[in-house]
């Protein structure tokens, strides 16, 4: 999964540090997310779509080779 995490704390103009304060966690866990290192949980990234006033579609990036296909 890839994020567009960086992009929006830009336009926030939010430091990794001050977004993780505002959530809860600690600066290298938003480092870890920024860089692919780290899928954070849905609760996790659904905080972080509301702190940066977007939504999951929005923020995140989901390569289909990185999980299961689903079928219809």
């Amino acid at each position: 999964m890839r994020t567009r995490i960086k992009e929006f704390r830009a336009r926030h103009d939010l430091t990794q540090a001050q977004l993780a304060e505002l959530l809860g966690v600690r600066r290298e866990t938003i480092s870890f997310i920024e860089q692919g290192k780290y899928n954070p949980s849905l609760r996790l990234a659904h905080r972080i779509a509301k702190a940066l006033n977007s939504s999951l579609d929005e923020l995140y990036i989901f390569d289909e080779e990185d999980g299961a296909q689903i079928s219809d």
